[in-house]
């Protein structure tokens, strides 16, 4: 995959991402391009990020670190295949109590 495809398809997913966080009324912030951050009651925070390199989205949660590549048709956990919207949904939940939905 190239720079622009891979690029397009973040895009697409931090849109996806921002709309469900929006729905489910978390707060969230964009404090630099490819970096999505969630801010829970708590103070707990949880990091999505466009990694260009390994042509991945990574993610930083309470619960450990995950990277998703994406297979031609989903962005699936490296280590056991899980979709990331189902992923992200599952860490929210677990971390901040809220239930979100990405579709």
């Amino acid at each position: 995959m190239n720079d622009n495809a891979f690029i397009q398809l973040t895009e697409t997913a931090f849109a996806r991402l921002q709309q469900g966080l929006e729905d489910a009324g978390l707060d969230f912030e964009l404090p630099a391009d490819g970096i999505l951050e969630v801010e829970f009651d708590d103070g707990g925070k949880l990091v999505i990020n466009r990694h260009g390199a390994a042509r991945e989205i990574w993610v930083a949660a309470r619960a450990g670190g995950f990277h998703f590549r994406h297979d031609g048709a989903a962005w699936k956990d490296t280590r056991d295949g899980t979709e990331l919207f189902a992923k992200l949904a599952a860490l929210i939940a677990s971390q901040g109590g809220v239930a979100v939905s990405f579709d």
